[in-house]
């Protein structure tokens, strides 16, 4: 039996099939502000989880926009 799909990595790759028209980073960044926007911070953190755990079956355009997210808490304030 197949184990099942974490909700984030479901919610994410629906965000990018939905940006499927868009360029690559162009839909990386509709993805990341988007997550940043709407998604809870532990749902976010989930996410950037199974990204840096290398989770089958994120789509490359969550990847990148993942990377987005994390560079944007790194970024310093002030």
């Amino acid at each position: 039996m197949a184990a099942a799909v974490p909700s984030e990595q479901r919610m994410a790759n629906q965000i990018a099939a939905n940006l499927r028209h868009v360029p690559g980073d162009e839909a990386a960044e509709a993805i990341a502000g988007h997550i940043r926007r709407f998604w809870d911070p532990r749902m976010r953190a989930r996410l950037l989880e199974l990204v840096e755990t290398g989770s089958d079956g994120l789509d490359p355009v969550v990847v990148a926009a993942a990377g987005l997210l994390t560079r944007s808490q790194e970024a310093p304030t002030g």
